[in-house]
C-alpha cells in the first residue's frame, strides 16, 4: 500500500475569502515503510498573508518573493500524489486549499486521483474522545519528539504526523525505520535537530481497559450502535 503524508501552510484560514497555499509537503511510505521520497515546495501566493497566519508559520512575503506559484509545481505534486492514499490531520483544511488552487488551473479535484482520505484528527477524536487531539498534543501523548517544532512547518509536521500514525495504528514505532533513509538532519533555519526519544509503548491494565469498555459503551449508546471501535472489539 501506498501512503503519502501531507500537509500545507497558508495566507489565512479560509480559501473562499482568496487565501492561497505558500507551502504544500509530502512524505511517502510503502507497506508502513518510508521510502525516502519526498515533495517539499514554497509556494508564491501573490497575495498578503494574515498576520495570525504568519504568526503560526512564520513565513514571509519577502522570503517567497522568488518561489514558484502553485501552478507552476501543480503537475509534480498530482503525479507524486496519483494513486496513494493520502494521510492528514484534519484534511477538510489542506483538501480545502488543494482543490481551490486546482480549480483556479481547471484540475480535477485531489480526490478524484488518490486512493482515498484519511484525516487522522477524526480518527484521534474517535480514539481518544474528549481529549486534545491537535498534532501537539498526539506527539505528548505517544511520546514522539516535538521539542524542535516551535513554528508549524508543512515538512516537519508531516514527518511527526507519519510518527504518529504508526504509533496509532500500532504499526512501526519510528518513522527512521529504514537504514537508506536519511531525515533532515537541520531545521529550515539551519539549526541541529535533536534527537527524538524512541517510542515506549504502555501496556493498558485491567482497569484501563475496563473504563475503556465502557467508554465505549456509551459511545455506542450516543450513536445508537454505530461504534465502530466496539463492533471491532466484539468481531
Amino acid at each position: 500500500m501506498r501512503q503519502i503524508f501531507l500537509d500545507t501552510e497558508t495566507t489565512g484560514l479560509d480559501p473562499r475569502q482568496g487565501h492561497r497555499i505558500i507551502e504544500v509537503a509530502c512524505i511517502e511510505m510503502h507497506n508502513r515503510r518510508p521510502t525516502g521520497r519526498h515533495l517539499h515546495k514554497y509556494v508564491n501566493p501573490q497575495r498578503e498573508i494574515d498576520a495570525g497566519a504568519a504568526a503560526v508559520h512564520g513565513i514571509t512575503l519577502d522570503f517567497l518573493a522568488d518561489k514558484p506559484k502553485f501552478a507552476d509545481i501543480a503537475e509534480e505534486f498530482l503525479e507524486f500524489i496519483n494513486g496513494a492514499e493520502l494521510i492528514i490531520h484534519n484534511a477538510p483544511f489542506d483538501l480545502g486549499f488543494l482543490n481551490a488552487e486546482l480549480r483556479r488551473l481547471d484540475r480535477v479535484p485531489v480526490e478524484t486521483l488518490c486512493n482515498g482520505v484519511t484525516d487522522t484528527l477524526k480518527m484521534a477524536k474517535e480514539l481518544h474522545p474528549g481529549k486534545r487531539n491537535s498534532l501537539d498534543a498526539l506527539c505528548d501523548r505517544y511520546e514522539i519528539d516535538n521539542s524542535h517544532r516551535t513554528l508549524h512547518g508543512a515538512l516537519l509536521d508531516t514527518e511527526l504526523l507519519a510518527e504518529v500514525f504508526l504509533a496509532m495504528t500500532r504499526g512501526q514505532n519510528a518513522l527512521m525505520i529504514e537504514p537508506e533513509f536519511q531525515p533532515r538532519s537541520q531545521n529550515i533555519d539551519g539549526k541541529p535537530r535533536q534527537a527524538r526519544k524512541p517510542l515506549i509503548v504502555a501496556r493498558a491494565s485491567d482497569d484501563e481497559l475496563a473504563q475503556h469498555q465502557q467508554v465505549l459503551a456509551g459511545i455506542n449508546k450516543e450513536t445508537k450502535g454505530g461504534c465502530v471501535w466496539l463492533a471491532t472489539l466484539e468481531a
